[in-house]
């Protein structure tokens, strides 16, 4: 898992971060996006693709990387956000932004995916990321691990959703809510919310 970070430090580069953004299939709520920079040669047990852990695992993990890693940024764009750009660009957004925030800023990017946010750093795409490099599935886990807990506390404010169970993405249990209820003021409009009968 960490021959992307190997190759990035024989050629040069010292601070290199992982990018990776959670909720871009949802129906409701934020697209999240984590940029996490380990110190060289770190090794954290377990870390994997945020997708083969369980909740509790990547809690764990979530907390044992922001107490090692050299920074952490996380960014945003919500669901106004989202129907206003389209997700893709939303999603490049959320990570620019987490990328804004690390401190020390990185001198390369490893993100997850096809596409690049606009970045002056040099940086590479890797496709299924998040389970071939140690730093984009750092960023995973701090993606997901953020973006739950969001979802968790909308739940409190639309109780009729079951956000807490689903976390927004389109199972059967919250598209019939959204049927019986209509949309949320946290539903991406230009997303098919139900689907056709």
């Amino acid at each position: 898992m960490d021959a992307f970070e190997l190759a990035c430090q024989q050629s040069g580069y010292k601070q290199i971060a992982g990018i990776d953004e959670a909720g871009r299939g949802a129906l409701a709520g934020p697209v999240i996006a984590a940029a996490v920079i380990l110190p060289l040669n770190c090794s954290i047990n377990g870390l994997k693709d945020s997708k083969q852990l369980t909740p509790k695992q990547r809690d764990r993990l979530a907390d044992e990387i922001h107490n090692t890693a050299l920074s952490v940024g996380i960014g945003s764009a919500d669901n106004r956000v989202i129907d206003r750009l389209n997700i893709l660009k939303a999603t490049l957004l959320a990570m620019q932004k987490a990328i804004e925030k690390l401190t020390p800023q990185p001198d390369y990017l490893l993100i997850d995916g096809i596409n690049l946010p606009t970045t002056d750093i040099q940086a590479e795409a890797i496709p299924k990321g998040d389970s071939r490099s140690y730093s984009i599935a750092a960023a995973s886990i701090i993606a997901k691990t953020t973006r739950d807990r969001i979802m968790m506390e909308f739940d409190r404010t639309y109780p009729n959703y079951g956000f807490q169970k689903h976390k927004g993405y389109p199972t059967s249990q919250h598209r019939q809510a959204i049927a019986q209820s209509g949309a949320s003021d946290i539903h991406r409009q230009t997303f098919k919310l139900l689907p056709d009968n």
